[in-house]
């Protein structure tokens, strides 16, 4: 299916539904990736949902994308540049609302399903802007409080629900970051499910499987 020309570029496979407006995944790639990787869920997608994949705005030589820079500083380490995090985020919002109305979607049936970096900007505007989403797919990433939107602890989350897995050997994003999660999600009163693999940084079948079961019994 041809995409419109919107705020970010994606790929697109249409609803299976004949009429109304159909329910819609967006799915967000890792750090160094595009929007084909995460595209290649989508045949195995419950066939009802729009999928959308999205392109992170900022481009990682020689043919990668990135929704903010990660620097290696021998002074501070490994550090994420938190301000291009946030700018993410609501480039993401704004393109959530772009693309809702030119492909005349449910927006009251959103679903965020993100990977590595891409889940750590799904954590940041669904729980900042809970009123856009409904169900987040949390792939092997962490939540970063410090790209949360101002004040987003007075929002409603209750109505939430996340599903949340990680690799149990994990070397880019250590498993103790991930297992923060729950104790995070229930301090917001958000509803999750929270599940390891014997994995490293990347998605098993059977952890396909488990999200995708999720999503089918959270519809």
């Amino acid at each position: 299916m041809t995409t419109a020309p919107l705020s970010l570029e994606h790929l697109i496979r249409p609803s299976s539904l004949k009429e109304g407006k159909p329910p819609v995944i967006f799915l967000f790639h890792g750090y160094g990736s595009n929007e084909d990787d995460l595209f290649s869920f989508a045949p195995e997608l419950p066939s009802e949902f729009v999928v959308i994949s999205v392109r992170a705005p900022y481009v990682l030589e020689p043919f990668g994308y990135a929704w903010y820079a990660i620097n290696f500083d021998a002074q501070q380490g490994k550090w994420s540049d938190d301000e291009q995090a946030r700018t993410s985020r609501d480039k993401i919002v704004a393109f959530i609302d772009e693309a809702c109305a030119a492909y005349h979607l449910d927006a009251d049936n959103i679903t965020l399903l993100g990977f590595s970096q891409g889940t750590i900007l799904s954590y940041a505007v669904a729980l900042s802007y809970p009123e856009k989403v409904q169900r987040v797919i949390a792939l092997s990433g962490y939540i970063n409080d410090n790209i949360m939107a101002e004040g987003y602890r007075n929002g409603d989350h209750g109505h939430l629900r996340i599903y949340a897995s990680h690799g149990q050997v994990d070397q880019v994003i250590p498993p103790e970051w991930a297992q923060r999660i729950p104790d995070f999600l229930d301090t917001l009163g958000v509803q999750h499910v929270y599940e390891e693999f014997p994995s490293g940084h990347g998605v098993t079948p059977q952890n396909f499987h488990a999200f995708k079961k999720w999503l089918v019994d959270n519809a």
